[in-house]
């Protein structure tokens, strides 16, 4: 289609709102949504997607809003994705606290979009991973994909990013939610921000502990940053962290990681796939709404409904 062809085209230029409406696009499942992906997948694999994850008040927006400050100085062009924990209800992003990020919002080669997690654990939105595929066929060289932090399930960010960032501030036990979370394993760089607090010290030996204790297949050594996001304190030096943890990453050329990567990829897009074809079979909808009732009637078991629905 010739609409079709047009938005790629300006997708590939890196027209901000051909980049919007193929975002837009995937995340609804839209129709065209695959034939797109399609069209981008060849043309990924050129920026440097960094996953920022922690816990709430550890002032995620803040240092991604820092950070990108600091590329764009470089002249870099920068995507930032930002997901959102979501309305049960609505399946809308709740949070919206994106009005941080207003300076940022106003610069042309900086793109910024909210998505909402719509249940999805891992803390990450269910179409991010084709929204960072967008981005980097769109031409921006960096991609930063801040996660809900709500630590458990965030590990899911590892999966898309090639470096990690895991941001810890002093005095809120976030060590003991680390180890719980799984986060030592994941993590390439560790942020204490705030560091201007009480407890930095305390905070920085008991990650060193963490990490000795941690032993990663690819023997990195994980560093240690402090930062002040607010004043900017820190954020050069995570940088190069950032950067030097991807020129190691590039000298393994770790083609094991990437082909786990497509794996899970694959049986994601297969799960959602098999779902939608299910759910699209004629009759399905009010055979759920019938067995849904039943299930809270007690009249059913979920076992028996699933069952039921698969015949």
């Amino acid at each position: 289609m010739p609409d079709e062809q047009s938005l790629t085209e300006k997708l590939f230029r890196g027209e901000p709102r051909a980049v919007a409406r193929a975002i837009t696009k995937v995340e609804n499942g839209a129709h065209g949504a695959a034939a797109l992906m399609k069209e981008v997948f060849p043309r990924t694999g050129n920026a440097l997607i960094i996953g920022i994850t922690g816990s709430p008040g550890a002032g995620k927006s803040s240092l991604v809003d820092k950070l990108a400050l600091f590329y764009r100085e470089q002249g870099e062009k920068i995507g930032i994705i930002c997901i959102d924990p979501s309305s049960p209800f609505s399946g809308g992003a709740i949070l919206g606290d994106r009005i941080r990020m207003q300076t940022l919002g106003l610069d042309k080669n900086v793109f910024i979009r909210s998505m909402a997690t719509r249940g999805n654990l891992g803390g990450l939105a269910r179409a991010t991973v084709d929204a960072v595929a967008i981005l980097d066929a769109a031409g921006f060289d960096k991609i930063i994909v801040e996660t809900v932090g709500v630590g458990q399930d965030e590990v899911e960010i590892v999966k898309t990013a090639d470096v990690s960032v895991v941001v810890l501030v002093p005095g809120m036990g976030d060590d003991i939610q680390a180890i719980k979370a799984g986060i030592m394993e994941i993590g390439d760089v560790f942020v204490i921000n705030k560091a201007d607090r009480e407890g930095v010290l305390r905070t920085e030996k008991e990650l060193e502990t963490l990490l000795s204790l941690a032993h990663r297949p690819d023997f990195w050594h994980s560093p240690i940053i402090k930062t002040v996001a607010p004043e900017s304190k820190g954020i050069e030096d995570l940088s190069k962290a950032i950067e030097s943890y991807y020129e190691f990453q590039k000298k393994g050329e770790n083609l094991e990681r990437r082909t786990a990567i497509a794996k899970w990829r694959m049986l994601e897009l297969l799960q959602e796939k098999l779902l939608a074809d299910v759910l699209s079979r004629s009759g399905t909808g009010e055979k759920l709404d019938r067995l849904a009732q039943e299930i809270a009637e007690k009249r059913n078991n979920p076992y028996s409904a699933v069952e039921e629905i698969l015949k």
